[in-house]
């Protein structure tokens, strides 16, 4: 069985995704996500950057004949070449496993090895802006492959990441026991029954081509990874507990678990209420509310505000502006868009010459990007304190005020997910900002307008969704501060 390193470095971000790679249905599998594809575009583009200015070569190769490339890799190597891309090695492991090696690039240093008085050294090139674990581990996986094949154990492996092409050296001293480590509890796992437990945590698995049946699975168990809050380190002190229900959950009291790992009190009064409010499918108060005075308020004219990014080019280039006039009964929506990256300093302008137009109107906005966006756009483009500083003292993050003082039957706080439990839809189904980013792109390289205006309607009903679960957190708080006081 072959095991390569994309399966272990998947297999440090969810045990069940490498399980079911080699083991599952393939036929069960989500259809490609345009979003991934735009990743392995960019990581191509990202490693023919760092190529560009290297004499390198690379092995020929029927695609999938591994032992045709490894043979081809081995006579580059033994010829000295400087720098090998996409090099093919193979080890055997442990008698039933082969641990197939690809590193992006292999490159030549001074040593003795068994071609002669040269060595190589394996370099991974990353989108990754940090070194992070699963890169190292990686490292040390194609380091050690290349130590078997060569006769002599590289001091260090190297990542080039995505800023400023910087490269880093990794610590094989530090990270070979580790890879063994991780190495072994993989193939433990991978000769079970059954593949390991279900966890969903979105921001890992949206990406992942068995997300729908691993969705599927979570939601038929009730699975408490569904629960907001529910981490893997909290749901492992859970489980210790036999704390693994929404009932057992809903039932438990806080003090048993504040002093766990990864609790406090604060966090374990909120998962129990969470718990609560799912099982009886109704919102509840939180323990430690903020205080009525702090909670979102009305006024007679509201701005809703929400930005869309592209961040490979470090760029916002649509400022989407709802303003209601509660007054006149009115409301509009302004779309300041960037078609091409050099007009963000225009639309920056545009936001701050409409918001001052409103100079007492709050700026409702879901999450702390805004705010912290505006602050970097101010600097960016120099604009004085005196115009930026009062417009950020009308900000309200919706979600900060609703995450501090109310547990909702939902499996997520993402704007999606309350929104549509509030009843609301948007226009288009299959709009996300990660699908924006994507449309952005496709934009910028077709020229089609009628990507431009999904992201528009996208960025709108998005603003207007935020206007929904503002208006249903004032009411929800004025109906429970009237009831308490009837």
């Amino acid at each position: 069985m072959l095991i390569n390193a994309e399966l272990l470095l998947q297999y440090q971000r969810c045990k069940r995704r490498s399980f079911l790679d080699i083991h599952g249905d393939k036929g069960l599998r989500d259809a490609p996500n345009e979003l991934l594809g735009k990743l392995q575009q960019d990581k191509i583009a990202h490693q023919l950057s760092n190529l560009a200015q290297l004499t390198y070569q690379q092995p020929d190769y029927p695609s999938g004949s591994w032992k045709v490339g490894e043979k081809a890799t081995l006579e580059l190597m033994q010829q000295g070449v400087e720098y090998i891309y996409k090099g093919v090695l193979s080890v055997t492991y442990s008698e039933a496993y082969t641990l197939l090696s690809r590193p992006d690039l292999l490159v030549k240093q001074p040593g003795q090895s068994h071609f002669g008085d040269w060595m190589y050294v394996p370099a991974s090139i990353e989108l990754g802006k940090r070194p992070k674990q699963e890169y190292q581990v990686v490292a040390a996986f194609h380091a050690q492959v290349l130590a078997t094949i060569q006769g002599i154990v590289p001091e260090t492996a190297l990542l080039i990441l995505r800023t400023k092409n910087t490269s880093y050296a990794v610590d094989l001293f530090k990270w070979t026991p580790q890879m063994h480590q991780i190495l072994e509890e993989f193939i433990q796992a991978l000769e079970l029954p059954n593949p390991p437990e279900v966890f969903i945590s979105r921001q890992k698995c949206n990406l992942c081509h068995w997300y729908s049946q691993c969705y599927a699975i979570a939601q038929t168990q009730q699975h408490l990874s569904l629960l907001p809050g529910v981490t893997p380190i909290r749901y492992t002190q859970l489980q210790a507990l036999d704390i693994t229900t929404l009932e057992s959950l809903a039932n438990t009291s806080p003090a048993i678990l504040e002093n766990l790992v990864g609790f406090d009190t604060q966090v374990a009064a909120k998962l129990v209420v969470q718990a609560q409010s799912v099982l009886q499918k109704r919102p509840l108060i939180l323990p430690y509310p903020l205080p009525k005075e702090n909670i979102t308020f009305t006024a007679p004219i509201e701005l809703y505000f929400d930005i869309e990014a592209q961040p490979d080019l470090d760029l916002n280039y649509l400022l989407g502006v709802l303003v209601v006039d509660k007054v006149a009964n009115t409301e509009k929506f302004y779309s300041f868009l960037a078609d091409k990256p050099e007009d963000e300093e225009l639309v920056w302008q545009q936001f701050l010459n409409l918001v001052w137009l409103y100079p007492q109107a709050p700026i409702y906005h879901f999450c702390v990007y805004e705010f912290d966006t505006v602050q970097r756009l101010a600097k960016l483009y120099n604009t004085p304190y005196s115009s930026v500083r009062p417009v950020l003292n009308r900000f309200v993050d919706i979600y900060e005020q609703l995450t501090q003082s109310v547990a909702l039957p939902v499996e997520s706080y993402a704007l999606k997910a309350i929104a549509r439990w509030l009843g609301f839809e948007w226009r288009n189904k299959e709009a996300s900002g990660a699908k924006c980013i994507y449309w952005y792109d496709q934009w910028l390289e077709t020229g089609d307008r009628t990507l431009l205006e999904s992201i528009q309607s996208y960025n709108e009903d998005d603003c207007r969704a935020t206007r929904l679960v503002k208006d249903w957190l004032v009411q929800f708080f004025e109906d429970e501060y009237a009831w308490q006081l009837a």
